[in-house]
């Protein structure tokens, strides 16, 4: 307990002393860059960079909050583990390795941060050691190893420019051939890490971590650093447009998709899963748009109220003796009273409801996609893909809050631990007050986004209607006659069939790999490179054999006529 509350204390005060440092760099638009020569030989220098500017101060503040209410919320949600140290260790390992991403404007320090994100991602998911968690956390380590493939030739790719400080020379490159690659590796990248379609089935799987490890990764880690990265390569999408138009649909698309299966899935946790990668497909879109400080804002806004939405969830699940279904809940309200509070203000920030730090984010971007006068079948996906937000938010309320009770008449629900109400009540506070707070910091002068009237009210014409859609998904869902079986059904569930594409994927590529093992190392490799060499080998030493042989009888002749003339001489 004592290192926990250690470690949750220092990254609380280091939160605060960012927050302060990123509002002063952003009054005084200072940028520091901070230099450690680790090794010097000859003319060759091996040097660690970082980057402080208010952008990197505001998020890093955003992670260490959250992180250090996550450590304090999970001494005592695994306190019953026989492995805590270890899984506390892994936790802070997991925040060091975002932190270094995140400060690092080297492509070298960035892969490292990248690739520690994605092994000890892989550690948490197979933290409960099981079959279920042994292929989703494969699942995930070759999913990401993608984007640390594409990170590596973009680092090739960048030899061309004399350095892999991106930083400086990212706004003088020209459109050619080698910026256009950089660019594509560096999207490949962040689709991967954020799950964008056609990698988006990891995400889901990954819920088999346990809930302390989702409400990190979900919020400000792991799936956040793709789209951080692709905001520090901004300037390169004016580079080409073909691919920004292509990578827009996607990110469209992939909204979309995981609104739909939300509104269809029972596991508590998959649908707060689905609802993080229908909000990262959001800050995708909106960053091809072209509005990459409102991206950076629903970024930081996200990562509060998605916290505390998993936190809640975690307690849920908890008290229920680790049932996920929705469907066995039902009026915990009356018996968790406060943990359901949080859970409601979590649910109404994600839906956008007035004046919760949801609000300033979504509303702000949904008037700004009106306002661009841009292509009609992205702005229908977006406002869509907001409705069923609001939908499977509403469905998930009713769900859990005003249906009938349906687990066991002797149960344990109740909320007595105060460790646990503390670390919800810190991330509820920055959900009613932090909104505001950084729409005014980062936003100086307001947007005046101005729209006829019928446009104005669009936004709230949707969340009243997403709200009447998933009011009518619930009554469906008791009535059985909601899309009862058939491939329509398995579609729309099982996120358009990509987790079976991902696993038959995985399934060839190790059967071909297997292949080549069994054919070539053991088989043509062998025989050429082993037993003909070995035979080489040997016919070579029988000669040297003989050589030597007649060469030791040189030797011992010479010794002898060495020997009769000191004779002779003494």
């Amino acid at each position: 307990m004592n290192l926990c509350f250690v470690f949750f204390i220092l990254f609380f005060f280091f939160s605060i002393f960012f927050f302060w440092s990123g509002v002063n760099f952003m009054l005084t638009l200072t940028i520091y860059f901070i230099e450690f020569n680790i090794l010097s030989l000859n003319s060759c220098s091996i040097v660690m960079t970082m980057l402080f500017d208010w952008m990197t101060l505001l998020f890093l503040s955003v992670v260490l909050f959250i992180s250090s209410f996550v450590i304090f919320y999970s001494y005592y949600y695994m306190e019953n583990d026989l492995n805590l140290n270890r899984f506390i260790i892994l936790i802070l390992m997991f925040v060091l390795s975002m932190s270094l991403l995140i400060v690092s404007p080297n492509m070298v320090s960035i892969l490292l941060g990248w690739d520690g994100l994605g092994l000890i991602s892989y550690c948490l998911v197979i933290y409960y050691q099981n079959i279920k968690s042994f292929n989703a956390g494969m699942l995930t380590i070759l999913i990401n190893r993608l984007g640390d493939v594409a990170l590596l030739m973009c680092i090739a790719w960048m030899m061309n420019f004399g350095s892999w400080n991106y930083v400086f020379y990212l706004n003088f490159m020209d459109i050619n051939f080698c910026s256009k690659l950089i660019l594509f590796f560096v999207a490949l990248a962040c689709f991967t890490k954020s799950a964008q379609i056609p990698f988006s089935s990891w995400l889901p799987a990954a819920m088999a971590a346990p809930t302390p490890v989702s409400s990190l990764v979900h919020s400000s880690t792991l799936v956040t650093a793709g789209v951080y990265l692709m905001i520090r390569f901004k300037d390169l999408f004016v580079v080409n447009n073909m691919l920004i138009y292509i990578l827009l649909l996607l990110s469209s698309l992939t909204m979309l998709m995981s609104g739909i299966n939300a509104n269809l899935e029972y596991d508590l946790k998959k649908v707060i899963a689905l609802s993080t990668l229908s909000q990262l497909g959001f800050m995708m879109s909106i960053l091809f748009l072209g509005a990459f400080d409102l991206a950076f804002f629903h970024l930081l806004t996200h990562a509060l109220f998605k916290a505390l939405l998993f936190m809640c969830a975690g307690v849920m699940i908890h008290s229920f003796k680790d049932i996920q279904d929705i469907r066995w809940m039902g009026c915990i309200n009356k018996q968790m009273p406060f943990s359901c509070l949080c859970f409601m203000f979590a649910n109404l920030s994600l839906c956008g409801f007035p004046f919760l730090v949801g609000f300033y984010s979504k509303d702000l971007i949904l008037e700004s996609i009106i306002y661009m006068n841009f292509n009609i079948v992205i702005m229908i996906l977006l406002f869509i893909s907001t409705l069923l937000t609001v939908s499977y938010t509403v469905r998930l309320i009713l769900f859990t809050m005003f249906s009938n009770f349906n687990s066991f008449s002797l149960n344990f629900l109740n909320d007595s631990s105060w460790q646990l109400n503390f670390s919800l009540l810190g991330l509820m506070l920055m959900i009613i007050w932090g909104g505001s707070s950084l729409s005014w910091l980062i936003f100086p002068v307001p947007y005046c986004v101005i729209l006829p009237v019928y446009l104005k009210v669009l936004p709230i014409f949707m969340i009243i209607l997403g709200s009447l859609m998933g009011y009518y998904i619930y009554l469906l869902s008791f009535k059985k006659i909601f899309i009862e079986s058939g491939i329509l059904k398995m579609f729309m569930m099982s996120m358009w069939f990509m987790p079976m594409l991902s696993y038959s994927l995985i399934k060839f590529t190790m059967k071909l790999c297997n292949f080549f093992f069994l054919k070539m190392d053991l088989n043509w490799t062998e025989f050429f490179m082993s037993n003909m060499l070995i035979g080489f080998i040997k016919f070579k030493s029988v000669k040297m054999d003989v050589m030597l042989f007649s060469f030791n009888k040189l030797i011992n002749l010479m010794l002898f006529i060495y020997l009769i003339w000191i004779f002779i001489i003494f």
